[in-house]
Formats: structure tokens, sequence, C-alpha cells
């Protein structure tokens, strides 16, 4: 492989396709540990950044003990870890997905579960409402809702998708959950507009959500593969007016266990669970190494869309 100028781009973590030093992130804290606990979904999204499928299984459901030895890991380094991160494919297809919310609540972490809100998570309306009376608002759920409208809703998600995830929505606020809203950015208008949108349908529901809050509602910017953007140099973070601890990496990692894998593994972070140059290690300990920026996710999504998985509510 060539290295340096005239490489291709994001092919050396060292430099640039133009020679220049790569940035790097090193982990600050990790203040939030995700755990994607499969990639089987009940829904085909037309850009799913992981492919996520009723057929997708490449990533295996994790098992209670999956979570519990990084768990242990956390309060045995005393690593301050207060946040954990729940996402897939989607969450509640795992049958071991309460068990594993229970034993994450019962050791006084916070935890947040990503979900469509569709007919996996209304299966176990009884465990949940079981767990929100006994811990309250450390369980958070973010909800995906693509877009205000059930068009553009539906287009990304599949016909119908729009009207069984609102009907989660309003059981979810009905009952007193924590929740915010994940939608996307699809360029399509400014983001100003978008939350004036979101603000419209959140006060039709009756959502006491603020759609100015950027915690209530995360608008993720799109990871498109046929995307170019520039790569990140170390010359970056003065241009951009952005420190690396601003980063995802730079406070959080990911657990996945690979299909056909006797045991997890720790990756970069959330966005690029097949990328083997982003998967770190068997522990914690061993993915606390930095992180070099060589992925056009890193520079489009990150850097430059300036987002963030696991942006916790005040």
């Amino acid at each position: 492989m060539a290295h340096g100028f005239g490489a291709a781009k994001f092919s050396d973590p060292r430099v640039t396709a133009k020679g220049e030093a790569r940035a790097t992130v090193a982990l600050h804290a990790l203040e939030t540990l995700w755990f994607n606990t499969g990639t089987l979904c009940n829904i085909t999204c037309a850009h799913c950044y992981i492919e996520s499928s009723p057929k997708n299984d490449r990533l295996a459901y994790l098992a209670l003990e999956d979570v519990t030895r990084f768990l242990d890991e956390i309060e045995r380094d005393s690593l301050g870890t207060k946040l954990v991160g729940f996402t897939g494919g989607e969450p509640f297809m795992n049958k071991a997905m309460i068990a594993i919310l229970s034993e994450t609540l019962a050791r006084g972490f916070e935890a947040l579960v990503l979900t469509n809100a569709m007919r996996p998570m209304m299966r176990v309306k009884a465990q949940l409402l079981e767990l929100q009376r006994r811990y309250g608002a450390r369980l958070r759920l973010r909800v995906s809702l693509d877009d205000p409208s059930a068009d553009i809703h539906d287009a990304e998600r599949g016909a119908g998708s729009y009207d069984k995830t609102i009907a989660g929505l309003k059981w979810l606020a009905g009952n007193g959950f924590n929740i915010d809203i994940a939608g996307r950015g699809f360029a399509h208008e400014p983001e100003s507009a978008l939350r004036g949108r979101f603000q419209a349908l959140f006060d039709e529901i009756g959502l006491k959500l603020d759609a100015t809050d950027p915690a209530s509602l995360v608008i993720f910017p799109e990871m498109a593969m046929e995307a170019d953007p520039p790569e990140i140099t170390t010359a970056c973070w003065d241009i951009l007016k952005k420190e690396p601890r601003e980063i995802m990496c730079a406070s959080a990692r990911m657990v996945v266990k690979r299909k056909g894998a006797t045991a997890p593994s720790v990756l970069a972070c959330t966005l690029l669970p097949y990328d083997p140059q982003f998967e770190m290690g068997a522990t914690l300990e061993e993915a606390s190494r930095p992180i070099a920026l060589n992925h056009k996710y890193c520079a489009s999504f990150c850097v430059l869309g300036g987002a963030s998985c696991g942006a916790a509510k005040a």
C-alpha cells in the first residue's frame, strides 16, 4: 500500500493522502460505554449505516454475562463511567435486554436505549414500567424518528413505520418515561426549520420536549459512503477551533460480539462496527489507546458534522 502523498484518502492511519499528519484522539475519560446488542432489527431502513435488518446478524445478540464482564471492569478499575448506552439493530429484539437493563441500572449506571419504539419495545411494556418505577429518570429511551413528516420517515423506514413509532412514543410519554428523540438531517432544509417542524409535532401529540434543545432532539448528519469529506489533520483542530476531547471517541467506546465469536470485543465507537482497524481489543483497558481519525465518518459525522451519539441530558 502506498503511504503519504498520492495514496488514497483514509488509507494510512499516520498520514493523509497529501502527506500531512493525521489527527488522533486520545481517550480523555470513558464517560459512555455503548453495547451493540445485535444487528437484527424488525425493519430495514434505506440508509442504515450498520445495515440492520431482520436478516443481518453480523453482530450477534449480547448475553447478560457479555455485558456484566465490562461493567465489572468499570467498577474494578474505577473508570468513572456514568452512562451505559444500548444500540442495535433494535435492542428490544434481544431477549436478554430487560435483564441487561435491570443489571445495569441496579449497579447505579444511567442507561440509554436507542429504539424505534415499535412492536419489540411494546412487547415488554410491563417490564419497562417496572424498571421505570424502580429507577425513574436513570432509564432513558431515545426514539428514532427520522422526520416529523410521515412521508419522509416512512420513505426511510417502510410504510406504516411512522404511525407505529408515534404510538410507542405516546405510550412512553404518557407513562412518564425519560425520553428524547433522534432525528435525521437529510440536507433538504436548515436545521432550525427542521427543529421547528419537530416542535409542532411535539406540541400536537403532547410531548413535553423542547426541539431547540440538542439533548432532547438529537439531529444526526447523514453518513453517506459515497461522500468525499476532507481528511482531518493535526492542523484542523486550530482551523476548526475544536478540541480533540470534543470528539466522541475521546469519551466513549462500543462493545460488540461478532457472529461466531466466542467473546465480545471493544471498538473505537458506535459508527464503525465492521472496519477491523477500529477493533481495539477484548477489554476496556486494551481499548484505551488513542484513535487515528482514518475513516470518512470520522470527518463527516464527528469532526465536521459535530455529532455525538451519547449527548446526556442535564
